[in-house]
């Protein structure tokens, strides 16, 4: 049980599980239709969720934070903080119920008019709608209320040229960001966990690096990747001067956020549309370009299905399409059939 629920009491009232609690002196007693205890106490803890927000009133906002806690160490609880500055004054204190299309139209209008990309607007939607259905999924509310959001943005296709890597690698920078970039085109791996890499997750042994936190994950777009001969040599170098489990660190302490130093780094080379996702889909381009397997490609990115590599990857393959496009040259003499 969490510690928000502490005082909550499970028991058997003639075979079946209740919950009991005690509010101003009164107990609080209601039966479960779970079958086994961990169902119980979940059943319990959202049933006592719902008692205390139908008591108190329930608004989007308690919604958001409910759910933000129920995260809580997860990046997305991170994000949603920083998010609920800028959403909490238009939906802060609206009911779910009153939620309408033309509040999430306004919200878009005010979000742009602050210069914030409509991917940033879609995303922001997004988790309201997400926090609106995992409430009406634990009961909190009736229903969830549609969320209108404006269309997701193509994703950019920038990636950098060979020549574009090598004025980013010599671009003067401190040590900690050349590390991090030199382990975002090695390992394709995503800048956060670039940042969470641990210095026993990587084998020198073996020659790998585990992206992964955890056996359990998170593990999207993260993989276990061999080291190459570069990596190898920067990761040796720097192993021999840490101060902390993290392999990208910098004055003895964790990196955060690498957007400033990489950002000068970025300046410094004279390159421009160029984050630390970019990268990513850089190492992921000169993989399929060089005429990598996707299966394999797939693996080394850490996606969930193939299909999801060769859906964003597949024109980047140098024989993408070349039957069909021979097919349509319609140049070519017809052949006599006789």
């Amino acid at each position: 049980m969490s510690d928000a629920a502490t005082e909550l009491r499970i028991g058997r009232l003639n075979g079946q599980f209740v919950v009991t609690w005690w509010e101003e002196g009164k107990r609080r007693r209601y039966r479960l239709e779970a079958q086994s205890r961990a169902a119980a106490e979940t059943e319990a803890l959202a049933l006592y969720q719902r008692e205390r927000l139908r008591d108190a009133g329930t608004t989007i906002g308690t919604l958001w934070e409910m759910y933000r806690q129920e995260k809580q160490g997860r990046r997305v609880a991170v994000a949603m903080r920083f998010e609920w500055k800028a959403m909490e004054p238009h939906f802060g204190s609206v009911k779910p119920e009153d939620l309408s299309i033309d509040m999430c139209r306004r919200y878009t209008a005010a979000r742009r008019k602050a210069k914030k990309h409509d991917g940033t607007i879609w995303t922001e939607l997004g988790h309201l709608r997400t926090v609106l259905t995992w409430a009406h999924s634990r009961r909190l509310i009736a229903f969830a209320p549609a969320v209108e959001r404006p269309a997701k943005p193509a994703p950019k296709d920038r990636w950098l040229t060979t020549d574009e890597i090598h004025k980013l690698l010599a671009a003067p920078k401190a040590h900690h960001v050349q590390l991090a970039i030199l382990l975002m085109l090695a390992t394709a791996g995503r800048v956060s966990a670039i940042l969470e890499l641990t210095w026993d997750r990587v084998d020198f042994d073996r020659g790998t690096i585990n992206l992964r936190t955890s056996e359990t994950g998170p593990r999207k777009g993260r993989a276990i990747v061999p080291m190459n001969d570069g990596l190898r040599a920067a990761l040796s170098h720097a192993e021999n001067a840490a101060m902390t489990d993290y392999v990208i660190e910098w004055a003895g302490a964790k990196v955060a956020r690498l957007r400033t130093g990489f950002a000068a780094a970025v300046r410094s080379a004279k390159l421009k549309g160029v984050s630390p996702h970019v990268l990513r889909h850089t190492a992921a381009v000169h993989l399929v370009a060089a005429g990598v397997p996707m299966q394999k490609v797939s693996q080394y990115l850490g996606h969930s299905s193939i299909a999801v590599t060769e859906r964003v990857y597949g024109r980047y393959a140098p024989d993408h399409l070349k039957e069909e496009a021979a097919i349509l040259d319609f140049t070519k003499p017809v052949r006599d059939a006789s």
